[in-house]
């Protein structure tokens, strides 16, 4: 088996995922439900864009079945899913129709053409398994997982795959989000528990705007306190994110919130517990009262 199929309903994530590359230098079909999202993949690193012609009230993860056929026919040696909650949803009845391994968001991916390798945290980020599928295999990957690439134009085609008839699309009604979406921040200041009242986010949403960021928080001070829409906290249940800044203020780091924060590039903490989780697992500490120091980080990222 050989060759590499992708697809996320995510377009931005799929051409991510385009970029994947191995020794062997295996060809990658990427593949779309719409005209626009083959466009956009047709110069991400894929050989082949395969367009499967299907309306637009198509439901991705009703094709698993035909999709699995066409692995075979085709006679792919690895799936690769965006992890996404559709995606999820996909690579999971893929990996049933094909009869073969499945890998949920996975981390250091790597295939030799037989052989695919990689890791994934357990226990809530506290444990790292290293494994391997021999053979055919489907994996979802993050974003951040893989760097998008450039490449020539590929050759775009389209393909008849059968939805499942039993599934159907009833109604669509819009995810309203407020403000940025984190999970596309460069720089993103984290709120916790530390934080005395309200009236303290003040400090955070400074320094964000200083960095050119956005705030994010833990799963209490969206939960417990709403201080911020539940689609700000990060973690095992909330967003997982790979800025190259994550910058956590009383944020004390327990492995929940760790695990969504793990790909930053570069992680600075403030809290006034120096042997707080966060602090181990920190590049760079400070430890003393999120007030003094907050309004000093702003006005050295101002003077910047």
């Amino acid at each position: 088996m050989a060759g590499i199929l992708i697809y996320s309903d995510n377009t931005e994530l799929a051409a991510d995922l385009c970029g994947f590359s191995t020794p062997e230098q295996e060809d990658i079909t990427a593949l779309a439900f719409d005209g626009p999202a083959a466009e956009a993949l047709s110069t991400c690193g894929a050989k082949t864009v395969v367009n499967i012609e299907a309306g637009k009230d198509a439901i991705p993860e009703s094709y698993a079945k035909s999709i699995a056929a066409f692995v075979r026919e085709k006679g792919y040696g690895l799936v690769i899913v965006g992890a996404t909650p559709r995606g999820r949803d996909l690579a999971a009845r893929l990996a049933g129709y094909l009869d073969c391994g499945y890998g949920a968001d996975v981390s250091n991916l790597a295939y030799d053409g037989s052989t695919i390798s990689y890791e994934r945290f357990n226990f809530g980020g506290n444990v790292v398994s290293h494994e391997h599928i021999d053979g055919l295999g489907v994996v979802t990957v993050g974003k951040g997982a893989i760097e998008r690439v450039s490449g020539p134009v590929a050759t775009v085609e389209t393909a008849s795959l059968e939805a499942d008839g039993r599934e159907k699309l009833v109604e669509r009604i819009a995810n309203v989000s407020e403000g940025v979406d984190i999970a596309a921040a460069d720089r993103v200041v984290g709120v916790g528990m530390g934080l005395s009242s309200e009236d303290e986010l003040k400090l955070a949403e400074d320094l964000a705007a200083a960095l050119g960021g956005a705030v994010a928080c833990s799963r209490g001070v969206a939960e417990e306190r709403g201080w911020l829409p539940v689609d700000r906290y990060l973690g095992i249940s909330g967003k997982v994110i790979t800025p190259q800044l994550y910058l956590a203020l009383g944020i004390s780091g327990q492995v929940q919130h760790l695990y969504g924060v793990r790909d930053a590039k570069v992680i600075v903490a403030v809290d006034k517990d120096e042997k707080a989780p966060i602090m181990r697992n920190a590049d760079y500490c400070i430890v003393g009262d999120l007030k003094d120091y907050t309004p000093l980080l702003t006005e050295a990222m101002k003077a910047r």
